[in-house]
């Protein structure tokens, strides 16, 4: 299974996780400072939430959750042989876990990763790409 993701920048984070356990009817599945994710069935959506103060209600990236390692890496493949610029993040540290992970950009400059999550780490690694 893969699921869209839509990583948002909030001012502050509770206000941002209330709304959003209310919308969705869940809570997070991941909580640290600064960062919240949610892990949301219906409808399927991996969502994201970056403490990001004076940058609330942006859009800090779009994603593609998939399963494997593999997976990432057929989209390497696909992505590059139709001709779009990739950028290969293998086994990095972002959003408090080791994930495997291949961006490119949108026309409109929309940052989109495809990747998958190989282990949760305490560090927030490396800023997102965007």
């Amino acid at each position: 299974m893969s699921r869209i993701q839509l990583a948002l920048n909030v001012d502050a984070l509770e206000p941002a996780i209330q709304f959003y356990s209310t919308l969705f009817r869940t809570e997070p599945a991941k909580r640290k400072p600064g960062y919240a994710n949610f892990t949301i069935a219906d409808p399927p959506l991996k969502l994201v939430l970056i403490e990001n103060p004076g940058h609330g209600g942006t859009l800090n990236h779009l994603g593609v959750e998939v399963e494997s390692s593999p997976e990432v890496h057929a989209e390497i493949a696909r992505l590059s042989q139709a001709g779009l610029f990739t950028e290969e993040q293998i086994a990095t540290t972002c959003c408090f876990a080791t994930q495997d992970k291949v961006w490119v950009t949108a026309p409109d400059t929309e940052p989109w990763e495809v990747y998958t999550v190989l282990a949760d780490c305490e560090t927030f690694g490396t800023p997102c790409h965007c």
